[in-house]
């Protein structure tokens, strides 16, 4: 059985997908989370969830001295770290707008200036000024969320590939949506990465990407395999 978890790591700044080792301490676990953060150690509140969205707490991971695996944490489970004395470290700053200085300009007088985004646009016939036959399709909203599990179509008469979602979002190796799914059997094509770009892990040829249309949240649990006794 291995003893490497994957994990989501959340925190006011931050969201990222790491693998820890089960037999590390909270503390070493707490000085790799400063590193991945940016939150000091002795400022570290840290609890388990099993989803991001889940405000449930699994449990806190408060005992310096116990290895992860003593709190019986799982795969893709959520660890989410609070900043308990923010004023000393940058927490919550690259998302807190209240300290910045605002510059303020009518809509008016925005209007009139020609070296503005809304004058390219208008010159050029970019986004809504654009002429109708040329008006992009905005993107169809999908809820699909990470961690569920899923089937996608296959060109295959009845063929199910089923798996989790691991990954939803843009990528650099083509435009629009797509969904990253790590399927049950090894019918995939990469191990979460394309094009030199990491954007989750699995084993090789269990990951896949694929457009949203061709992607069925529900109850798919894994399938028994039967090996027939006439077969070997």
């Amino acid at each position: 059985m291995t003893s490497i978890v994957k994990l989501f790591v959340v925190s006011p700044d931050t969201r990222s997908e790491r693998r820890f080792d089960l037999h590390i301490t909270i503390e070493h676990l707490k000085a790799k989370l400063e590193l991945i953060t940016g939150i000091p150690v002795q400022n570290q509140k840290i609890s388990l969830h099993n989803g991001d969205v889940d405000s449930q707490v699994v449990a806190q991971l408060d005992d310096d001295a116990k290895p992860l695996g003593y709190y019986s944490v799982r795969d893709f489970q959520t660890i989410k770290l609070v900043d308990t004395n923010p004023s000393t470290s940058f927490t919550g700053q690259l998302s807190d707008v209240s300290q910045v200085e605002k510059f303020e300009l009518s809509d008016d007088a925005y209007a009139q200036r020609t070296d503005s985004v809304l004058a390219y646009k208008q010159r050029h016939k970019v986004g809504r000024f654009a002429p109708p036959s040329t008006e992009p399709t905005p993107e169809p909203a999908v809820n699909i969320p990470i961690g569920s599990r899923c089937e996608v179509e296959s060109t295959e008469p009845g063929l199910k590939k089923r798996g989790a979602v691991r990954f939803v979002g843009y990528t650099e190796f083509a435009a629009g949506l797509w969904v990253g799914v790590e399927y049950d059997e090894p019918m995939g094509k990469n191990d979460g990465s394309l094009k030199g770009v990491q954007y989750f892990t699995c084993r090789p040829n269990y990951g896949v990407f694929v457009r949203p249309a061709k992607v069925t949240v529900g109850d798919f649990p894994v399938e028994e395999i039967d090996f027939d006794d006439e077969e070997m």
